[in-house]
């Protein structure tokens, strides 16, 4: 099973800042590799629509409340989501499918989430650990593009962790949303834990070579209505930075 917590050695990488850390580097190698991981550490359209394959949103259907998730009263102006099922994820939904973000694709569902997109902002994921594992990915997927400081700003816990993120951030080049097409992709996911109010999600993205992988952890909290990201006091966003040889524990998004 993988390590779900910081590496620890004398390697020191995790004290450095993180657009520094070996992490934040692979990220963006490793999706560019590690861009569908919205920079490992970084590597960490205003209208109700469920995207297709092209990246263009398809009329939604209203979600139905449903129990188990939280109330639904919380939820922001037209946002319901079927909250019913809260049992970790062992397959992915059967409604999923992929929507352009940049040069990149990242999963999203009708019923799971996001149902609503407003520019960059993604947002109006399900109560439930399904729509934990899509928001971790998507939220995180737009940190590397224009429009991301309005993404922190919405999606990002407040506190410490915010501030360090947008100065760490501030720091760094956005990617082009147009170009080439990064090498590496969103592979699968695992929930390594959920409450109501809390999910760690570990994500796999496939490396520059066949059969190779990287994997990481993050924190999400229920806040607000919709779930947003949980950086560390120091701005960190993923932990437990790793590569792996295979989709073994992992549910796999398939093609």
């Amino acid at each position: 099973m993988l390590n779900s917590g910081r590496p620890r050695g004398g390697s020191g990488e995790w004290e450095q800042p993180f657009w520094q850390q070996r992490g934040w580097i692979l990220s963006a190698g490793f999706v560019l590799v590690l861009l569908v991981l919205a920079g490992f550490t970084l590597l960490n359209q205003g209208d109700d629509g469920t995207p297709d394959a092209s990246g263009s949103p398809a009329p939604s259907r209203s979600a139905s409340q449903g129990g188990g998730g939280g109330k639904q009263d919380d939820r922001p102006a037209g946002c319901r989501t079927d909250d019913s099922d809260q049992a970790k994820p062992t397959a992915p939904p059967k409604d999923f499918s992929w929507k352009a973000d940049g040069t990149g694709l990242v999963p999203v569902s009708r019923t799971a989430g996001p149902l609503k997109f407003d520019g960059a902002v993604w947002s109006c994921y399900a109560h439930t650990p399904m729509g934990a594992v899509l928001a971790a990915q998507a939220i995180t997927d737009h940190f590397n593009y224009p429009g991301w400081r309005e993404v922190v700003n919405r999606q990002v816990v407040p506190g410490a962790g915010r501030d360090a993120l947008v100065a760490g951030r501030s720091k760094e080049k956005d990617k082009p949303t147009s170009g080439q097409a990064d090498a590496g992709g969103y592979a699968g996911f695992t929930v390594l834990s959920y409450d109501s109010r809390t999910a760690t999600v570990m994500i796999l993205v496939r490396g520059p070579s066949a059969g190779v992988y990287g994997a990481a952890s993050m924190t999400v909290h229920w806040q607000d209505g919709d779930w947003k990201v949980a950086p560390d006091p120091d701005g960190t966003v993923y932990s437990g930075t790793s590569q792996v040889s295979g989709t073994n524990g992992f549910v796999t998004w398939g093609s």
